[in-house]
């Protein structure tokens, strides 16, 4: 009956069948030990009240379940209310329910203080969360990734970066891993206050230390560095990684060649797309054709057609505007035999829809001129 009434949000008959319980008890509780579903029913009451604000109703059920059981109440019980009373933004009353906590010999959890920490960096009260943190320390208790999260964050909201960078070293220090949500609080809060060259040499830092977790990216670092233009920090970020074996996403990746080209920056573009390749990297072929044409476009198509033969032995075919890009090349260059080969794949591969279009290709390579197939 009470999960029922709670999770159809009928909390004034909620409020009946638990005055109800306080007023007869179970009958199984007429021994000594009382009924051992009471705390179980109360606490789903209890959490249905702070989910939806109910707090006071929350404090009464919590203080008439006290009447019923045996011993002290579960430390998930006071972390229910004290965690309503910070989502609601009662911060103080939070802090009186954990002084009831400790008053009542009840030993807080991680939960608890994590809860706590995050109200008191919500408040902008950071010395009252560093204090928190070392008095879990005291107690016994051992922090998790989720309270140096919390820290960190908290340091961020408040501007207070030097801060929260230390405190992740400290995390570091202390044996922890990051997370992905770590990196995120750090490196994509930091290109937010655009302060991207600092979370790019941040990363590079952290990486170093062998302490990014495997699957995540630097894309948020490198399209702010790209945004800002600066290029050659970007270049350094991502030479790094793929250096030292980190794959990273083929978006990461294309979005530093593109901004390559469109800074002039065409060599750059080449030699990281020809490395990404070899990683394993695929590019999408709107971007793989840029770089193509802009090599093309420098008279460079041998280099051009070579890493085309690269791409083909990682799954990325030619399309018809691959081979449209490499044979005006080779004609402009006067390379009849090259461009020739790459007209007869065309015409293997299907890309050569009638005669007179094979005719034409094989005229403009004689010619000298740039070829369409349009």
């Amino acid at each position: 009956m009470v999960r029922t009434l709670a999770i159809t949000d009928r909390f004034d008959d909620l409020n009946s069948i638990l005055e109800g319980m306080v007023s007869n008890p179970c009958p199984c509780s007429d021994g000594i030990f009382s009924c051992d579903r009471t705390e179980v029913i109360f606490r789903f009451a209890i959490n249905a009240y702070c989910k939806v604000g109910r707090l006071d109703d929350a404090l009464i059920a919590f203080g008439n379940m006290r009447k019923l059981i045996d011993g002290k109440p579960s430390v998930i019980l006071y972390n229910i209310v004290i965690n309503g009373f910070v989502r609601y933004r009662q911060h103080d009353k939070a802090l009186q329910f954990y002084d009831k906590m400790v008053k009542d010999r009840v030993k807080p959890d991680v939960y608890t203080f994590n809860t706590l920490i995050s109200s008191y960096c919500r408040n902008s009260q950071f010395s009252s969360a560093l204090e928190l943190f070392k008095e879990m320390k005291v107690k016994g208790c051992n922090p998790n990734v989720v309270s140096f999260n919390t820290l960190i964050k908290g340091f961020f909201r408040s501007k207070k970066f030097k801060e929260g960078i230390e405190m992740a070293y400290e995390m570091l220090d202390l044996g922890f891993e990051f997370s992905d949500v770590t990196c995120d609080i750090l490196f994509v809060g930091l290109c937010r206050e655009n302060r991207t060259s600092e979370a790019s040499k941040l990363f590079i830092d952290i990486f170093r230390k062998n302490a990014i977790p495997d699957r995540y990216d630097c894309l948020d670092i490198v399209q702010g560095l790209c945004l800002e233009r600066k290029m050659n920090e970007a270049l350094e970020l991502v030479g790094e990684l793929l250096e030292k074996g980190k794959i990273l996403s083929p978006v990461s990746c294309t979005t530093l060649i593109d901004s390559l080209l469109s800074s002039g920056m065409v060599e750059n573009a080449f030699v990281l797309m020809e490395k990404m390749l070899k990683l394993g990297i695929v590019p999408d072929s709107v971007t793989y054709n840029c770089v193509l044409r802009e090599m093309c476009g420098l008279g460079r198509t041998m280099d051009a057609n070579r890493l085309r033969l690269l791409a083909s032995t990682k799954c990325l075919d030619p399309d018809g505007m691959t081979y449209n890009i490499l044979v005006s090349g080779f004609s402009r260059e006067g390379r009849k035999e090259e461009g020739e080969a790459l007209v007869e794949m065309m015409l293997d591969e299907g890309f050569i829809p009638d005669l007179a279009t094979y005719n034409r290709l094989l005229s403009g390579l004689s010619a000298k001129t740039s070829i369409s197939l349009r």
